[in-house]
């Protein structure tokens, strides 16, 4: 049980035999407010400074920064809570202020509570976050939410913020494809018709907007090109009555889970692709790096190479 259970709050507790000063005691004080932990600590003069010869004071070099009390005291930045994980908006400030501008994109892949891309907003840069933990949820969207809303703790009051602006939220999907039983490449389960349809789509390059009157014009890459994503079986007669539809103009690839053989050659403006391969081509598997596949890289004469080497 804590001291503080028996004695309240806010005592000073005189503590003797202990020190290395000229007292043989110590001052402590208790927790201050309800659910704290901790309390401080007082400590004299150690006795080698009293018995030295020569005292000498040091004074901090001219670009050191002493945040150690803002890193104390931003436990309530933002409005959200995030115990001994948390940096002091003072930081960011500094840190943003120094090496980018007004515009800038801020990157953040280790958004924890959000103090990068809260200071971000407020001093009019871009910003993409990433998270992973459950705090993505609990801290950094409430957090944002606060600050567009003018919320005035950590340096709003320094950058003059009152608010505005906003920010997209986007989640990663679950994996599309996945093995089954037998070691065969499968759509996750997971995928519902629609998701299944916009990830198909934007995988081949086609963007997800479904006509309301033509059921197999799903997604659009040009003015003409359509793509149609259908997980049952594409029999002959359905694709004789797509292709009906279709205008002379207009073509069409259907990714298709099963369909006749000899159907993929039967018309020059329709291309038939099997799922999951319209996928599994866009994949890799078993890699372990992630090297960019420069076919042609940029060319420098000598003095560019000069420019480069000296920048």
């Amino acid at each position: 049980m804590g001291r503080s259970e028996t004695d309240g709050l806010g005592v000073l507790y005189k503590v003797w035999g202990i020190g290395d000063d000229r007292y043989d005691f110590r001052y402590f004080t208790g927790p201050q407010r309800q659910n704290a932990t901790k309390g401080k600590y007082f400590q004299g003069v150690p006795n080698d400074k009293l018995e030295a010869d020569e005292i000498t004071r040091k004074v901090t070099i001219s670009n050191f920064y002493d945040f150690a009390s803002n890193f104390g005291n931003c436990r309530h930045e933002g409005g959200v809570e995030f115990r001994s994980g948390k940096k002091p908006e003072i930081l960011l400030e500094l840190i943003l202020k120094h090496f980018s501008n007004q515009g800038d994109i801020i990157l953040d892949s280790f958004l924890g509570s959000g103090t990068t891309v809260a200071v971000a907003q407020k001093m009019n840069r871009r910003y993409i976050g990433i998270e992973m933990g459950e705090q993505c949820h609990t801290h950094c969207i409430p957090r944002l939410k606060a600050v567009i809303d003018g919320e005035q703790t950590g340096v709003s009051q320094k950058q003059n913020w009152v608010g505005g602006g906003g920010f997209k939220f986007y989640e990663l999907s679950p994996t599309l494809i996945i093995k089954d039983k037998h070691g065969n490449p499968v759509i996750n389960d997971k995928y519902n018709a629609q998701m299944l349809v916009a990830a198909i789509a934007k995988l081949n390059g086609y963007f997800y907007s479904p006509d309301n009157d033509v059921f197999w014009k799903q997604g659009k890459s040009q003015e003409d090109s359509y793509i149609f994503v259908t997980t049952t079986y594409l029999t002959s007669a359905m694709l004789d009555g797509i292709s009906q539809e279709l205008q002379e103009h207009e073509r069409l690839l259907i990714c298709a889970s099963a369909f006749d053989s000899g159907l993929g050659m039967r018309y020059e403006n329709i291309n038939i692709r099997k799922i999951p391969q319209s996928v599994l081509d866009k994949c890799e598997y078993g890699v372990d790096d992630y090297n960019l596949n420069i076919i042609d890289p940029p060319e420098l004469d000598e003095e560019e190479w000069e420019d480069f080497e000296d920048a």
